[in-house]
């Protein structure tokens, strides 16, 4: 049975710990929770918004409608062959303990995805990455129920147009569809993704090699890199990264590092190159700075914090203070990953 509750507040269910409320609320912990909300002609036509983790998301308003949060639990193999095994999950499995159950079990392709917040379901809908592994590597298919009529629906890779930080969900599915459960395709023979970030650097420091690398330890190292980077929502209010990197032309980025020769750059492609947004940000002077509650992590400048009673609205007008004064000064412009509701 359904119970729908009014006047929540939000603070305890964004990272952010941003204070606003809902007009009305409901978890979800069986798919057949959210058919029987979605008949509901009392809700019909009410905003809603589907919260998992709410780890990637701004409130810089009270929500007038209501909030669904997914719950559904559960993690299954659903077949194997000689390469790959598929395992499906539950919308509301929280992410790191998916990665972590795949580690123990040896099944390849998600370790590099460690310790990233949030929930199974909100994963395809921003295509999650991180050191060099996105989501969609390791992504079957999805099923989700339309919103507006609540018939049920298989989307596959291709049904979902993965971008960087992006896909159908987020584009021309907005508000459209919510996810139940997500299908993934899994190696049982790993390929190893070490080449981004610090991976190397800290297996190294871990005394690990190439003959005794395993997937266990890539996502140890990955675990020891972001907690030493990015601070835990727990104690300070974030949403982890809060911009996308951006990707510029090569000639555009020859150009600037012309300029700034410490300037890094990820290829892609022949033409395209992508630039951290974090490095960015600190060359313009915005790391660990800080305006009442509302600041810049002192040790990664691309994590936007609330250091305790900081709005919404003050955040973002942080974020637009950053995106100009990195246009100004590199002539690159810099977007939100975060959802600003």
């Amino acid at each position: 049975m359904l119970n729908i509750q009014s006047y929540v507040s939000l603070k305890p269910y964004n990272t952010f710990r941003i204070g606003a409320t809902t007009r009305y609320w409901v978890d979800i912990n069986h798919e057949e929770d959210l058919q029987t909300l979605l008949q509901l002609t009392e809700f019909a036509d009410s905003p809603k918004l589907i919260l998992g983790g709410g780890s990637n998301i701004l409130l810089c308003q009270n929500f007038d409608g209501l909030v669904i949060k997914m719950n559904i639990q559960g993690i299954e193999m659903l077949r194997e062959d000689d390469s790959h095994i598929y395992l499906k999950a539950g919308a509301g499995v929280n992410w790191h303990e998916l990665v972590q159950f795949c580690v123990q079990q040896g099944y390849a392709g998600m370790e590099n995805l460690s310790l990233i917040p949030g929930t199974v379901g909100a994963a395809p809908m921003q295509n999650i990455g991180a050191y060099g592994v996105e989501l969609e590597q390791v992504f079957e298919s999805l099923t989700a129920m339309h919103i507006v009529t609540g018939e049920k629906q298989t989307f596959n890779h291709s049904d979902c147009a993965f971008g960087y930080r992006e896909s159908i969900f987020k584009r021309e599915l907005k508000g459209q569809y919510i996810i139940t459960s997500v299908t993934f395709q899994l190696d049982k023979h790993p390929t190893f993704h070490t080449r981004y970030g610090a991976i190397q650097e800290t297996l190294s420091e871990m005394g690990i090699t190439d003959s005794n690398l395993s997937i266990k330890s890539i996502s140890e190292a990955v675990i020891r890199i972001r907690r030493s980077k990015l601070p835990d929502p727990a104690q300070i209010g974030n949403a982890g990264s809060f911009f996308k990197n951006p990707e510029i032309s090569k000639d555009q980025f020859e150009a600037i590092q012309n300029q700034y020769p410490t300037l890094p750059g990820y290829p892609i492609g022949d033409n395209i190159v992508k630039v951290p947004a974090g490095w960015l940000i600190e060359q313009a002077g915005w790391k660990g700075y800080r305006s009442g509650d509302a600041g810049v992590h002192a040790k990664q400048a691309l994590v936007l914090v609330n250091y305790g009673n900081a709005t919404g609205n003050e955040i973002i007008d942080l974020a637009k203070q950053i995106q100009e004064s990195v246009l100004a000064k590199f002539g690159i412009s810099i977007s939100p990953e975060v959802n600003v509701i």
